[in-house]
């Protein structure tokens, strides 16, 4: 059973440590996402395409999220994956700043720590929903993960200004070892939550590729987890086709600083601390269903905002920060609505094959995504790729107005399903409602 009820999340002490503990490491991360690119981009004269593999290098591990999904079901302590996950993060950035100053940086230990920062979150993030039902009562998954995604507006809004503060101050690689003190601090807060784990349902049964399949098999075959990954991965993969050129548009083309970029990208971030706090309330009066759906429009049409930038420095920046400020508003509701559903319909015990198998496409997608946009920078242009990207970003819908998520409107609803299809449970055949 879930320990934590919907009243007692302001004043569960783990829940907010585990809260804390997400916003201290979404906040590094704005600094590095903004860092990394500049660092390529500025001293080490990265051309577009380059810039395209080094966000496509983030994301390439997600590609072995499925056998990472499959090996975490197995085991005893998954907080500890967590831990490990953080201070290997730490080690790994870490590193920039020093070869930076014996000038030993090179853009080949750039993709390197690109892969494994990347490699770290895989294994981090793989193991999250099995601590995070362990906190949550299922009543309040919406206003816990309505809570997580706060945070990490929260540092959309603040990191970036900061970020580029730090970047002009104290230099690209400098900025970056904030990033790994924060994995510092994750991994001390989680490792000192207070927290009883199950024991795994298959500590030493079926092998990981047995496993893997099972949990590829399970997302392919459920209506609901289907239909919100084809719909979470068309959105990735044109979203970082747009993403992988967003720093280079705003740097080369529009001609904003490192401040002005990080100021723009922070009041844009207003949009999704907005969403993600009305997320909840503007779920509860549309649906989920339909608060999903709205959600991935109005994130493709922040998209298309980006290329019309143009005028003066000011102007430019003033639209860069809109089209941030709309884009943040779409992907809040859409994560935390989505988020929820995908949590109640989801079984203890598949939690972790699932989450692998559906990271695997999920965010498997994004690095071919940044592939092609540095592909399509190059030969049509950054301004044109923005395009094609937000067009290819509405057609995500597509996946959610045939499927039962359309229609649903709170968790409750889920009960009445068979939590390994995703169709209407029969009530002779036994089945236990998902958590």
């Amino acid at each position: 059973m879930s320990e934590a009820g919907n009243a007692s999340l302001r004043t569960d002490a783990r829940f907010r440590s585990y809260w804390a503990s997400q916003g201290i490491s979404q906040f590094g991360d704005r600094i590095t996402e903004l860092a990394l690119p500049l660092l390529a981009i500025t001293v080490l004269h990265a051309s577009t395409s380059q810039v395209g593999f080094l966000a496509a290098a983030v994301w390439a591990p997600y590609i072995c999220a499925l056998f990472v999904g499959a090996w975490v079901d197995r085991q005893r302590r998954k907080r500890r994956v967590q831990v490990y996950a953080d201070l290997a993060r730490a080690l790994v950035l870490a590193s920039l700043p020093i070869a930076a100053w014996l000038q030993f940086l090179t853009l080949a230990q750039l993709f390197v720590v690109a892969a494994l920062a990347g490699l770290g979150e895989v294994f981090f993030n793989t193991a999250q929903p099995n601590i995070f039902v362990n906190l949550v009562a299922r009543d309040a998954y919406v206003q816990a993960n309505s809570k997580i995604s706060t945070v990490r507006s929260v540092s959309f809004l603040a990191g970036p200004a900061v970020g580029g503060f730090l970047i002009q101050a104290l230099t690209a690689p400098l900025a970056i070892l904030v990033d790994a003190a924060s994995f510092l601090a994750s991994a001390f807060l989680i490792g000192h939550i207070d927290l009883t784990e199950p024991p795994p349902h298959n500590a030493h049964g079926e092998s990981l590729l047995t496993g893997a399949r099972q949990g590829l098999t399970f997302v392919r075959r459920h209506q609901f987890l289907r239909a919100s990954l084809g719909c979470a991965a068309t959105l990735n993969f044109f979203n970082f086709i747009g993403a992988a050129l967003l720093i280079l548009f705003a740097s080369r083309e529009l001609g904003l600083s490192a401040t002005l970029i990080g100021l723009a990208l922070g009041a844009g971030a207003s949009g999704g601390l907005a969403a993600a706090l009305l997320a909840p309330r503007i779920g509860k009066r549309l649906g989920v269903g339909v608060t999903i759906i709205l959600g991935a429009s109005i994130a493709a049409a922040g998209l298309a905002i980006v290329p019309l930038a143009s005028g003066s420095t000011l102007t430019k920046a003033i639209v860069f920060g809109a089209a941030e400020f709309v884009s943040g508003i779409g992907i809040m509701l859409f994560d935390v609505n989505l988020n929820a559903v995908q949590t109640s319909v989801t079984p203890d015990e598949m939690r972790s094959r699932a989450s692998g198998a559906f990271s695997t496409i999920n965010y498997g997608v994004r690095p071919l995504g940044a592939i092609v946009g540095g592909l399509l920078g190059t030969t049509l242009g950054v301004r044109q790729t923005l395009f094609i990207a937000a067009l290819g970003m509405a057609t995500a819908c597509i996946w959610l107005l045939t499927s039962p998520i359309r229609t649903t409107r709170d968790m409750k609803q889920l009960d009445d399903i068979d939590p390994y299809t995703g169709a209407p449970a029969r009530p002779s055949a036994g089945m236990c409602s998902p958590r």
